[in-house]
């Protein structure tokens, strides 16, 4: 510690004092709010809502609000918010992260910034990681922003649209980081105004924010749907990899390396890619050329062929890459994947960018459409959009850095309300699994017969499939949680506290619940308080009674020494380590903890395992006998931490390729949305069709150019043929004789504007205007999902360009702006070209293709977002999850095949595409 710090203290204290003088103007309120009635309490917030509209600032009503929230807590759930909750609100409502103990009342403690933020009616959103927790917060939080005054709306995945839209327009709204985020790419996939279901982000919190912010930061949110086909393009491709040959050895720079037989491509197993060499590339050319896939001549790496070279290399990696019944099996005509850790068949996952439709194609079954990207998004980007944004976890510290770095959010520890007196023993490392769970076997049955819990913390399924299988032996009882079914697990996990009771639970399993020794009655009393027959009296005796059994049960536990944690394995990151921990010793109870590892667990096999076991080999160790040593330990920590910085540097590196896109995503969206909300687009019309046939003109008739260099008959001609545009400009040119270059952009201009005033005569400006704004709105969706298709595919093979001197990230940046300056361009052209060429006999034919615009061309919607998995590989991480939407779409979907244009079966009389086929 520097002597300055010594002096002033760190960064945290300073903060936690300066909130302590606020928490003491809090407290002094106190006496006077409990004298006011139920009804002067809650008048408070509509006199908070008034002076927050008359311009009020939010920091300036903190004391009194936070006072007015935690008076309304204690009458509504006879709970007062303790001096580090309030501490906690504040540092919330300042937009950063409180790191918060387990059992510290992070829920509680939300509801003091939610109330505040709420008075300016601008929303607040408070981010769950499962809709159990969501739903579970906002029934039991609910209750004391209603009786505040306040509406509290839950938000979750397969509600009917109406009732999404009234979460949103709630004060306050629960809900998971997914459901927010998949709401905020459909609302800007929508069609009218009306159909959006967010308002502006203003305020969020995250709770477990470092899962949701870190853990599900690496993989995007993606909704996708069935691209155009390319079947016959698969098989055409599927015959070029049998021609090529492998190339074995590879020249290195420093002349080691040579090449033994050369070929057409290199393989390298380790990264899991194919790469062709230069002779490759030339044979590949001449193969497709003889195919027609090719022009005569041209390169494969022309910009116009550059989705060739994408179905190329899926078709290489799908023959030299991917093995049957090594990586996938043929199952019913259908290729399945397997996975490469469990064996299990992975039913209905697919590899991603056409992987996928390759393998099907090399094995003769069924090429099933490929999937287009229709919108995606990071949580990163997601998240920063809002104007404030908070967060709340146990375990943030470790992770500081990244929040600082990424986010702008900084942590401010919390010390907790009672001193912890957990005892974190030191690591024992054994020589081979076996060992190991032979001395965790033997600690659990001593917990078990001294009465005291036990909560084993495992970092996969397979570990607490394999030791409950011990403890089965050991005939010791047990529960196993495999984060699966959230609500079950909540009750289990509560109960886990009672004597003797032993649970394994993954890491993620029953989050959100508190471990109270001597398990947790106050569902039972919730029960008994609901049931109607019993009487105030009774209700209360039942109380009474559960509370004593509990208390002689409690402090039994604590005379065992409280909950015990075993942790079967270090996690690569310290964090998820110290969310274990922490699930012992809540609120100053007892607790102890140590973790058992061997030298065959992956962390220590990669970063520690030789060194370790030359010192047993050394010290001629016993079978059995375990390294306790402090250096060890330290080691061990130090891997996590070069583990820690590599999976930094992956979130960060999909970042800043991300936020490419999203600057670009940004412009599109607030584009559309402009789209949505004007009443009269003409203007927006006219510029375009203006810069368009300026366009035109300009290429026959360059800037600045003499006479000679005009071709006034091909202009005339691409006119007539192209934008039926009848313009007699060589007549003009024959009869005038000085005239320039820009006369001749103003007649065609002049033209333009007096052929698109003649439909909109026939109709009417609204009408018109109505047809115009869907032509817009269509053309931009199609292009963008066009742009991100090919920003997915300049992505893959941008990493090359390094072995040029040049840099990847620079010129994806460079390259992404091109493509999104052509986009923009064909777009104009695209809109323009529609209302020009669009022949208009009656306002009610313009109002049909306005219906039928309206109609989204996207079949078979998916919404995806991988589950958290450090190991799985990019292609696997997009694996599509259809959403299902009632048994009319488990019908369709269980191969009833219906034509777009066919009746609807439902029997609503209407065509299939209008009806169930529509986008969900």
């Amino acid at each position: 510690m520097s002597l300055l710090t010594q002096i002033f203290g760190s960064r945290n204290q300073r903060l936690l004092k300066q909130y302590q003088k606020t928490v003491k103007a809090i407290n002094a309120l106190e006496p006077e709010f409990e004298k006011l009635s139920d009804a002067e309490l809650q008048a408070k917030t509509p006199a908070l809502k008034e002076r927050v509209a008359n311009g009020e600032a939010l920091d300036d009503l903190l004391p009194e609000a936070f006072a007015v929230c935690r008076e309304a807590s204690k009458r509504v759930f006879k709970m007062r918010h303790f001096d580090v909750q309030l501490v906690g609100g504040m540092v919330l409502h300042y937009g950063k992260i409180a790191e918060m103990g387990t059992g510290e009342g992070k829920t509680l403690t939300a509801t003091l910034p939610a109330y505040l933020n709420a008075l300016s009616g601008k929303g607040v959103h408070i981010v769950t990681v499962n809709d159990y927790l969501a739903q579970r917060d906002a029934e039991t939080m609910g209750k004391l922003y209603r009786w505040l005054g306040l509406s509290c709306g839950v938000n979750l995945s397969q509600m009917p649209h109406d009732d999404k839209q009234a979460a949103y327009a709630s004060d306050i709204t629960y809900g998971t980081n997914n459901e927010f985020g998949f709401d905020y790419l459909r609302d800007n996939m929508v069609f009218e105004a009306s159909e959006r279901v967010q308002r502006a982000l203003n305020f969020g919190i995250v709770d477990e924010v470092d899962s949701i912010l870190i853990d599900e930061a690496r993989t995007p949110l993606i909704i996708s749907g069935q691209a155009e086909n390319h079947t016959d393009l698969y098989h055409n491709i599927n015959q070029v990899p049998p021609q090529l040959t492998l190339q074995i050895g590879e020249e290195t720079v420093d002349g080691k390396g040579k090449i033994e037989v050369p070929g057409d491509y290199t393989k390298d197993e380790k990264a899991h890619q194919v790469l062709l060499t230069e002779a490759g590339h030339e044979k590949a050319e001449r193969i497709l050329t003889k195919m027609g896939l090719l022009p005569e001549g041209a390169s494969l790496y022309d910009s116009a062929n550059i989705t060739l070279v994408h179905h190329l290399y899926a078709a290489l990696r799908a023959h030299v890459l991917y093995f049957k019944d090594q990586h996938y099996v043929v199952q019913n005509n259908e290729v399945v994947i397997v996975d490469e850790f469990t064996g299990r068949l992975m039913t209905g996952r697919r590899w991603s960018d056409g992987l996928h439709q390759a393998v099907e194609a090399k094995e003769g079954v069924k090429i099933q459409n490929e999937n287009q990207t229709l919108a995606s998004i990071t949580f990163q980007n997601y998240f920063r959009m809002y104007a404030k944004l908070a967060g709340m976890t146990g375990t943030a510290d470790t992770e500081a850095y990244e929040f600082q770095e990424i986010y702008g959010l900084e942590t401010v520890v919390i010390p907790p309300n009672r001193p912890s007196q957990r005892k974190d023993r030191q690591d024992q490392v054994y020589k081979s699994n076996a060992e190991k769970y032979n001395a965790m076997m033997l600690d659990i049955r001593d917990c078990y017969e001294r009465g005291q819990p036990v909560l084993v913390g495992t970092t996969s399924i397979e570990n607490s499939e394999l030791l409950s299988g011990i403890l089965d032996k050991a005939k010791l009882p047990h529960n196993v949680l495999n984060a699966k079914q959230h609500a079950r697990e909540a009750e289990i996990i509560a109960q886990a506290g009672i004597p003797k009771a032993i649970t394994i639970a993954t890491n993620m399993a029953g989050r959100g619940t508190d471990i109270v020794l001597g398990g947790n009655i106050e569902k039972q009393i919730q029960i008994i308080e609901a049931n109607p027959e019993f009487s105030d009296e009774e209700k209360a005796a039942k109380a009474q009674h559960l509370r004593g059994g509990w208390q002689s049960l409690h402090n039994q536990v604590v005379a065992a020494g409280g909950l015990h944690i075993v942790g079967t394995e270090r996690h690569e990151s310290r964090r998820v380590d110290n969310q274990l921990r922490g699930r012992s010793g809540r609120q100053g109870d007892p607790g102890s903890s140590r973790f058992y590892l061997s030298l065959d667990d992956p962390l220590l096999r990669i970063f520690a395992g030789d060194r370790v076991r030359a010192i047993m080999d050394r010290l001629k160790m016993p079978e059995g006998e375990p390294i306790e040593a402090g250096i060890v330990s330290r080691s061990i920590e130090s891997a996590q931490r070069k583990v820690e910085a590599r999976n930094f540097d992956i979130r960060k590196q999909l970042l800043e390729y991300d936020d490419v896109a999203n600057d670009q995503r940004k412009v599109i969206y607030s584009q559309r949305n402009e789209l949505l909300e004007a009443t009269d687009i003409s203007e927006t019309i006219m510029n375009l069709r203006h810069g368009v046939f300026t366009d035109v003109v300009r290429t026959y008739v360059p800037e600045e150019s003499v006479e000679e260099q005009w071709d006034i008959p091909a202009l005339q001609k691409t006119l007539a043929a192209e934008w039926m545009i009848d313009v007699p400009l060589v007549e003009m040119m024959a009869k005038e004789s000085s005239i320039t270059d820009e006369d001749i952009v103003e007649r065609v201009v002049a033209a333009a504007d007096a052929v698109y005033q003649a439909k909109v005569d026939i109709v009417s400006k609204e009408a018109f205007g109505g047809f115009e704004r869907n032509v817009m709105l269509q053309s931009v969706d199609t292009h963008w999902r066009e742009h991100l298709a090919a920003l997915d595919h300049l992505r893959q093979g941008i990493h090359l360009r390094g072995y040029a001197q040049k840099n990847p990230k620079q010129e994806y940046k460079r390259e992404a702006f091109e493509l999104f300056g052509t986009m923009l361009d064909m777009i104009k052209n695209d809109v323009i070209r529609m209302v020009m060429m669009v022949r208009i006999q009656s306002r009610e034919e313009v109002e049909a293709a306005e219906a039928e615009m309206n109609k989204s061309h996207v079949e078979n919607v998916h919404y995806q977002h991988a589950d958290f998995n450090p190991n799985a590989a990019p292609e696997e991480l997009l694996a599509p999850t259809a959403m299902p939407a009632g048994d009319m779409d488990a019908a369709i979907s269980q191969g009833l095949k219906v034509g777009r244009n066919d009746p609807c079966p439902c029997g609503s009389g209407k065509k299939f595409k209008a009806c169930h086929g529509k986008l969900a």
